[in-house]
């Protein structure tokens, strides 16, 4: 039974709207158009916050030029209700089909409307919901036979009547030759969004338009409806030529006779592969990638189909050598013939590659010398050349020779290709020994949602003594996160908490949230009461609006019967208008919302090519010999790509190509190498388990690319050990960012927050933060370690730093030395003005000297003229911009090169420490030490900021009353003389010559250092 795709729209409210009736009021309804078709809702009378609640149903056509993905939305005020003689409108609003979202992911999400003209007065907001739902198309009873009414004299000219005018003789009709040429609509041959096959059908077949009956749209009167999109009935079968090219074609290439013209390819973006996200609209053509950032590799493809004609009744083998390569196929499937359907590759980079291509037909069930079956053998010089994007050669019979077959047929294809070819990533690879952990694949990341469950109150709950105060505490499980309420003294049977638990909760939604009710004892808790609420029955949101809060019941977990034990006040949501954080906030690849209908427009696209690696150290040892098995994993967003496998080499080379979406320039994207043990897992189990280690990895920042440039560089991947810091080899890629929109629009990014504005709205704590993000983190690498082939837990926590907030006494002092970096240009800008009042360069103090004078009579050019000199700095600077590579990682700033082995020994120390208890208390008392240097700069800081408060506060009565008394002449002063005046006899003051000066500090300095603190105090 086919489906077909339909959006739902449901219009809920509108709120603040505009008075448009002249009595203060309006009678609004809504009017939707999409893909030709409009829907409206009916009229609220007079009411300027209207609640509708009304379903409207859109059929999902396939994209056209005429009609585009998206929808539009118009408010009106009903001329029929007010002294207007015009449908005035409230407002409009578009939205793409892109932030659609399938049925159980909808929100309700309040939109701003906009201006329908350039001088409209719009205010207001409009509630919908919108998602996508598949309906089953009913199957069509077959019509009753009846008797034909007499057939009318044929008139003079029948031969020229056209097939499509008599479809009671469709069961008639012969096959279509291929010299017919039906009349066919151009619209009629591509398929709907949903792929449903049912939609092409046969244009002879096809029933006449007064067959087709539209069902009633629910709550929603029809305007009009497009009738190029019509609801899609059950279609009788297709003729057998049509459904025979379904086998062999896609079907959006099923063209009939006629109908084989060029058509135009759509795409989304010029630079979008195979590999980029799905996009809302499955029929919109991908285009692949070209591969034009790596290196070509050339290979030997042998596709091995199927035999015939062999004289077993075993399952054979085939073995193909060539090039010092000899491989084995897997037993062949045995059917009506013997199938293996199995590519191989083998590379042709090689120098010592053999001109003989050897394939051969073996019984491995035969030991007696006649296992061998047949074979075949090619002279690699006169195999074809194929190229994407040509189409796949087509398999041919070939005879076995040299064996026990004397009439068996092998069909295979052989060609010459490269890493483009789309038969590369599932065939066997000479360089990666064929294991399938050593398969290129491309991961996602599972879609992560806040739960907030806010526990208000309990009430009738009952305490396990007769003590009038007993504490209690919500304990809240969802899988393996814990979270537990503050303790609340319950009075009365009623206990009040208000306090919010955070979740992290992954889709598919599953399970339960589980709330334990415990009463606090001097032993352990005591559970008085248990309640399991399933995770899909909890509302979503997208914003903070307020959700409903339920009460639930308590039920005794140490009754078999379900009895009560009390009730809880719960306020449940997903919550999703925040981003998940999986990664540190300085390096994170993506700030989007979890909520798809709050995704804005991707801006541009980056194309990453992971060329290879060079020098790599051995890794390991197997059987007596060091190797090295690299790949190599990229994160961006939530796709993870990793590379094949190859094996046992110290240069791999993998000439991959991967390309991902970009919607803020201000992300990471991430690369990382490792040497697999996976390798092993057929040959020893024991040595699959054992982890994966980590070769390097290198970050590249998106805004720091250059449009439509390539980057091709070698970066040194460095890793820091117990050891110390150690290098581990080179990589090499190729980077390239594209942008997709205009210019414009591309840097109204900048001004635009980073995070979700929920983040703004109601914030996250920084430890409630990095304690979500650990959770994330966890639940990430559980879902990539289900896949197959796994992307293992330690190469997930390398890639998102896992680790990177734990304790260093090394990113401390990197860190203070920043700062010093940071502050270096104040203390620069200090120096000189010092310079400059000691009059060391004369001509340079005159010049100051004459600046001062020229903004003290002219104080309007004081911000122009810095605003110019920061110009100027930053023009000046321009020259000297680094012409490096793209930035990597620093081991002069991250002080690695100079640290010391214990520091290193605490900072990969795990928590709790495992150390000996001397190293722990030398850890400690170097730790008290730096405390103590951490707790006097502490101190200063108060110090001064108390002597600021003290010249007001009457501490000292003398200082105080010199101060107050002082400030009074002072103003007095300002009163009475320009204040030209006094800025410029102060300016001269400050740069006097240094012979009018006393080396003593000044009396002011001297009078501030005078008054009192609280540090006499500190007991």
């Amino acid at each position: 039974m086919g489906t077909v795709r339909k959006l739902i729209v449901e219009v809920v409210d509108a709120r603040n709207l505009l008075p448009k009736d002249g009595h203060g009021t309006s009678s609004p309804y809504v009017v939707i158009d999409f893909y030709g078709q409009r829907r409206k809702t009916h009229t609220v009378l007079r009411d300027l916050n209207p609640v509708w609640n009304e379903t409207l149903s859109f059929n999902v056509g396939t994209p056209s030029d005429i009609f585009g993905d998206v929808l539009e939305l118009d408010v009106y005020h009903d001329k029929n209700h007010g002294p207007t003689r015009r449908n005035n409108s409230l407002g409009r609003l578009k939205l793409s089909s892109t932030q659609f979202v399938k049925k159980g992911e909808e929100a309700l999400i309040y939109y701003a409307l906009e201006k329908k003209y350039l001088l409209s007065m719009i205010q207001g907001e409009i509630g919908l919901k919108i998602y996508y739902v598949d309906e089953e198309i009913p199957p069509q009873l077959p019509p009753e036979q009846k008797e034909p009414p007499p057939p009318p004299p044929p008139p003079p000219q029948e031969s020229e009547t056209k097939p499509q005018a008599e479809p009671e003789k469709v069961e008639e009709q012969p096959k279509v030759e291929a010299d017919a040429k039906p009349e066919c609509d151009e619209g009629k041959e591509e398929t709907t969004e949903n792929g449903n096959a049912e939609e092409k059908a046969d244009p002879e077949v096809e029933k006449p338009p007064e067959s087709v009956h539209e069902e009633p749209e629910p709550n929603g009167s029809v305007d009009q409806v497009d009738p190029g999109v019509p609801e899609i009935p059950a279609q009788p079968p297709l003729n057998v030529d049509v459904m025979a090219a379904s086998v062999s074609r896609s079907s959006s290439e099923i063209r009939f006779s006629g109908m084989n013209a060029p058509q135009p390819i759509r795409r989304v973006a010029s630079t979008a592969s195979f590999t980029s996200e799905a996009s809302s609209s499955d029929s919109v053509l991908i285009e692949r990638s070209t591969f034009d950032l790596v290196e070509k590799m050339h290979y030997l493809f042998v596709h091995v189909v199927k035999a015939r004609y062999l004289p077993t009744n075993g399952n054979p083998v085939v073995k193909i050598a060539v090039s010092g390569n000899q491989v084995m196929s897997r037993p062949a499937r045995k059917t009506t013939l013997f199938e293996w359907n199995q590519a191989f590759a083998f590379s042709r980079d090689a120098p010592d590659s053999s001109p003989i291509l050897e394939v051969s037909v073996w019984d491995p069930a035969i030991s007696d010398g006649r296992s061998l079956l047949g074979g075949v053998c090619f002279d690699v010089t006169e195999i074809p050349v194929r190229d994407p994007p040509d189409s796949p050669l087509a398999p041919q019979w070939y005879r076995l020779e040299g064996g026990e077959a004397q009439h068996g047929d092998l069909m295979l294809a052989t060609w010459l290709g490269t890493q483009a070819d789309e038969s590369f990533a599932d065939a066997w690879k000479s360089d990666t020994h064929g294991h399938v952990n050593s398969r290129a694949k491309v991961y996602q990341s599972p879609k992560l949602w806040y739960l907030r469950a806010t526990v208000l109150e309990a009430q009738d709950i009952m305490p396990l003594t007769s003590s009038k105060e007993v504490s209690f505490q919500v304990k809240a499980q969802l899988g393996f996160q814990v979270l537990k309420s503050k303790a609340s003294v319950a009075r009365n049977g009623t206990a009040l908490w208000n306090e919010d638990l955070l979740f992290v909760a992954a889709e598919p939604v599953s399970g339960d949230l589980v709330f334990t009710l415990e009463i606090r004892q001097p032993k352990a808790p005591v559970t008085m009461g248990i309640l399991m609420i399933p995770l899909a029955s909890i509302e979503r949101r997208v914003d903070d609006r307020n959700v409903a809060s339920r009460w639930f019941t308590f039920e005794d977990p140490n009754e078999e019967k379900s009895s009560y034990k009390g009730r809880v006040h719960l306020r449940l949501c997903f919550d999703g208008g925040y981003h998940v954080m999986d990664e540190s906030a300085h390096v994170c690849s993506d700030f989007r919302p979890t909520a798809r209908q709050l995704w804005k427009p991707a801006i541009g696209t980056v194309e990453l090519g992971i060329i290879g690696c060079k020098n790599l150290i051995p890794m390991k040892t197997v059987n007596g010999k060091s190797s090295t098995d690299g790949y190599c994993v990229a994160k961006y967003g939530n796709k993870w790509v990793r590379t094949r496998t190859v094996s046992d080499t110290l240069e791999p080379k993998w000439n991959e190509q991967y390309t991902w979406k970009v919607y803020d320039p201000c992300t990471v994207l991430t690369i990382g190498v490792f040497d697999s043990w996976g390798v092993f897992e057929v040959d020893s189990p024991k040595e699959s388990t054992r982890p994966d280690f980590r070769i390097g990895k290198v970050r590249v920042r998106i805004s720091t690319l250059q449009t439509g440039r390539v980057y091709r560089n070698t970066y040194p991947l460095l890793v820091l050990t117990h050891a110390g810091l150690k290098k581990m080899g080179e990589i090499e890629i190729a980077i390239r960012f594209i942008r997709t929109t205009q210019r414009l629009d591309f840097l109204h990014v900048y001004s635009q927050p980073m995070l979700p504005l929920m983040h703004h709205i109601k914030p996250l704590g920084v430890v409630q933060q990095e304690v979500l993000r650990n959770m994330a983190v966890k639940m990430v690498a559980m879902h990539l370690s289900r896949s197959e082939p796994p992307l293992r837990k330690e190469v997930v926590y390398y890639m998102l730093d896992a680790d990177s907030h734990n304790f260093s006494m090394r990113k401390v002092r990197a860190n203070w030395y920043r700062i010093i970096n940071v502050v270096a240009g104040v203390i620069d800008i200090v120096r000189w003005i010092d310079d400059t009042r000691g009059w060391k360069n004369p001509t340079a103090t005159i010049l100051v000297h004459a600046l001062l004078v020229m903004l003290v009579w002219f104080p309007d050019l004081i911000i122009p003229t810095f605003l110019f000199y920061v110009f100027v700095i930053g023009a000046w600077n321009y020259r000297f911009r680094s012409r490096d590579p793209l930035p990597h990682f620093d081991p002069k700033i991250s002080l690695a090169e100079v640290v010391d082995r214990e520091e290193l020994d605490e900072e990969f120390d795990a928590v709790p420490s495992s150390g000996s208890s001397e190293m722990v208390r030398a850890r400690y008392d170097k730790l008290r030490t730096l405390g103590a240097r951490v707790q006097t700069v502490l101190g200063d800081f108060a110090t001064q900021g108390e002597r600021v408060q003290a010249l007001v506060t009457w501490r000292d009565p003398r200082a105080t009353g010199m101060f107050v008394l002082l400030c009074l002449v002072v103003a007095l002063i300002l009163y009475l003389v320009p204040s030209k005046m006094v800025a410029m006899a102060a300016g001269f003051y400050y740069l006097r010559h240094p012979i009018f000066r006393d080396r003593s500090p000044s009396p002011a300095l001297n009078f501030f250092r005078r008054l009192p603190s609280l540090s006499d105090r500190i007991m």
